[in-house]
């Protein structure tokens, strides 16, 4: 196959395109406008692949989105691109709003232009993937609870209610013009390459600086951690074997709570970077509580029973050995985090 991926450079997109080309046949076209938090430097070891092609296009292009389709040719799109940090949202919900809801509908406009022109054999195979999140179903009230792919949305923060439209303007997509669509809904993703402004990230770096790690409020609330790798294998199986018109929902089986996270964080630091910032005495002493954020949802946890059982997909990595890989990867990638806070961003 020949697939488009937008967002190919942010954090999961990046992860998707290395594992399309590292382990398959198919080509990609990386479709990206290269906002603060995409890096071309998280794919330099496909760069150079013939299978790989990069397009800096912003998906609000409607113009630009066009010619894209009309010179590649692709049989799939993996949509991944969107503005995702929920503080960010938060503070400036207009840019959410204009890529997550405007821009996904100019794609789908754009695709369903494309898709229209194909022959029926074409036609038929062309699939339009697109990647959410968990957080569209808001907050879960028990602690058995789980979200399914029946589970109503009820999101809290600007992010996650752009995300929800998003969802509802591809399956209405589907419902209306007959577009063939899949969409799946993740867990908190972590691992290798990760935008530092994200709590595991971020508390990696803060620590080897000797910075503050801020955790809000009490500390409590309860994320699905789902390493970013397992979740690339996830999305490539459920594009090539999914059924149409299906969600399928992704999750890593690892609920934690962000104080646990942080806390095992600076245990596994003290074995790996014994080396600790002057005036550090242990890791765990930078913990520092916040103010929590508005709005902030207790718990998520997804129920991954359908992609186990239809297509076979389970993740590979306990939470204890993903976030070791993690940790080690970042000390191991120090030119690829330093250049990343050489830009605009500061923790």
């Amino acid at each position: 196959m020949k697939i488009v991926v937008t967002g190919g450079a942010g954090f999961i997109g990046s992860a998707v395109v290395r594992n399309i080309i590292n382990n398959t046949n198919d080509e990609v076209v990386n479709v990206d406008k290269l906002t603060y938090a995409g890096n071309l430097d998280s794919l330099k070891d496909v760069a150079q692949n013939l299978r790989y092609t990069f397009e800096k296009v912003d998906i609000c292009n409607r113009i630009e989105l066009d010619r894209v389709f009309s010179k590649h040719k692709p049989d799939a799109v993996m949509h991944l691109a969107a503005e995702s940090h929920v503080d960010r949202s938060i503070d400036e919900p207009t840019t959410f709003i204009e890529t997550n809801i405007v821009g996904t509908y100019i794609l789908l406009e754009a695709t369903r232009s494309y898709w229209m022109k194909l022959n029926d054999e074409l036609k038929g195979s062309f699939l339009f993937h697109h990647i959410s999140t968990d957080e569209v179903y808001g907050d879960l009230d028990g602690t058995q609870d789980l979200f399914n792919e029946e589970t109503s949305y009820k999101p809290s923060s600007p992010y996650s209610a752009s995300k929800a439209s998003s969802d509802h303007l591809v399956r209405a997509w589907q419902r209306t013009y007959g577009l063939p669509i899949i969409v799946t809904n993740c867990s908190n993703n972590y691992g290798p390459y990760h935008f530092p402004e994200k709590l595991i990230p971020l508390m990696i770096l803060n620590a080897l600086a000797g910075k503050p790690l801020p955790v809000y409020g009490d500390g409590l609330q309860i994320r699905d951690w789902l390493f970013v790798e397992d979740h690339a294998r996830a999305l490539y199986k459920v594009l090539t074997e999914g059924r149409r018109g299906e969600t399928y929902n992704i999750g890593g089986y690892s609920e934690k709570a962000n104080i646990e996270v942080v806390r095992y964080i600076c245990t596994l630091l003290e074995d790996l970077a014994p080396n600790r910032p002057d005036g550090v005495t242990r890791y765990i002493d930078l913990i520092t509580y916040v103010k929590d954020r508005l709005g902030h949802d207790a718990r998520y946890a997804i129920n991954a029973t359908k992609i186990y059982s239809e297509l076979g997909w389970k993740p590979e990595e306990t939470f204890e050995s993903g976030i070791s890989k993690t940790i080690t990867w970042y000390l191991d990638n120090k030119i690829w985090w330093s250049r990343v806070l050489d830009g605009s961003y500061n923790l």
